[in-house]
């Protein structure tokens, strides 16, 4: 990770993975598509890992589900994400991106009041009163510039944006052209560089969401990304990326296997509404995603670094799992009490972890 990378919150995947990147890049002898940095195979190695080139795994799911999104991302259809929130679709929007173009921030994020010229261009009115139309008046949005130097553009959320918006894709998707009338004749068309293509994503379970139209659905291919369902994964994922996460805020606490089995079992358990030993809860209304259970162990862990003497325990995961399960919807409230005492109390019996679970308990009255 560069200094650069360091000093701010966020660093873009590309930055993040410049290393990684690099050293495929290097060794990258595969067939190439016009305008892609790195071949499919590449692409590909950088998801999913690579041992051999040192690269490690950042997607953890189904990997025929990557081949589909590459080949997808090669052909004239834009490609669109879907599934539950959490499932780490702007992850591997990011991670794609960073990979075929070199750069994932040409990006929109879409909004109940996302605007036609903030996807396509807008003008600088100062200049555009002093020169009129010009190139230098011009304020490209991310689909004017995506196209112009042929690389992906991201579109978060493409389902909060209005209908009648998320339509003025349909023309771009199809003819590959952006026209600007304001212009004179001979800049007024952008023709799209080869490697322009649109990479989507939706969550089917927020609220705000609107129907894609017909045409529109056509210019996509869909890819549904589900939820992690082999438990050693999840746990792997939970680990490093929470991990991760410490590292970056320079926090340095103990955080054992033990206790992120019981986060993991925790989100899973709720997650399913039944346990592996065939207990059945009541599943909460909140998402209880992968992304979710790294949240509660990052926040865990800064409770346990800031307020506790640096050991994360089983009470630290509780108070920080109950704020997930609310957050949404109070009534779940019930189906925690009745998760902590038909589950964790048995398990208390047996395991000091969820004992120390248990008595975070009394938190749920307050």
């Amino acid at each position: 990770m560069s200094e650069f990378s360091r000093a701010i919150l966020r660093a873009p995947a590309e930055q993040v993975h410049a290393g990684e990147l690099s050293r495929l890049a290097e060794g990258d002898t595969g067939p190439r598509p016009e305008g892609w940095r790195l071949s499919p195979r590449a692409v590909r190695a950088f998801i999913i890992g690579d041992s051999k080139r040192d690269v490690r795994r950042k997607f953890y799911g189904d990997d025929a589900l990557i081949d589909r999104c590459i080949v997808t991302l090669m052909s004239n259809r834009g490609l669109l994400l879907v599934g539950e929130p959490g499932t780490a679709k702007s992850m591997l929007s990011e991670l794609l991106s960073a990979a075929i173009s070199g750069q994932s921030t040409c990006t929109i994020q879409g909004t109940a009041g996302t605007t036609e010229d903030q996807i396509k261009y807008s003008w600088n009115y100062a200049l555009l009163l002093a020169e009129g139309p010009t190139q230098r008046a011009l304020v490209r949005g991310p689909i004017y510039e995506a196209m112009r130097t042929g690389t992906l553009c991201r579109f978060e959320e493409i389902t909060r944006v209005q209908p009648e918006i998320q339509d003025g894709l349909i023309s771009l998707l199809s003819d590959k052209v952006l026209h600007v009338p304001e212009l004179a004749d001979d800049e007024a068309v952008v023709f799209a560089a080869r490697g322009f293509n649109v990479l989507a994503t939706a969550n089917l379970r927020d609220r705000g969401v609107h129907e894609m139209s017909s045409a529109l659905k056509r210019r996509f291919n869909f890819e549904t990304v589900r939820p992690i369902a082999d438990r050693k994964l999840e746990t792997q994922l939970v680990r490093e990326q929470t991990e991760a996460l410490l590292q970056q805020a320079s926090v340095d606490v103990e955080l054992g296997a033990d206790v992120i089995e019981l986060l993991v079992t925790a989100f899973h358990d709720l997650r399913n509404g039944a346990t592996a030993e065939g207990v059945v809860v009541e599943k909460p209304t909140a998402v209880m995603s992968a992304a979710e259970a790294v949240a509660v162990g990052y926040a865990a862990s800064l409770d346990a670094h800031y307020f506790g003497d640096g050991s994360v325990g089983g009470e630290h995961i509780a108070r920080q799992l109950i704020g997930t399960v609310l957050k949404d919807n109070p009534d779940d409230g019930g189906k925690l009490r009745h998760y902590f005492d038909v589950v964790v109390k048995q398990r208390a019996q047996r395991h000091a972890q969820w004992k120390r679970v248990l008595e975070a308990r009394r938190e749920l009255e307050r």
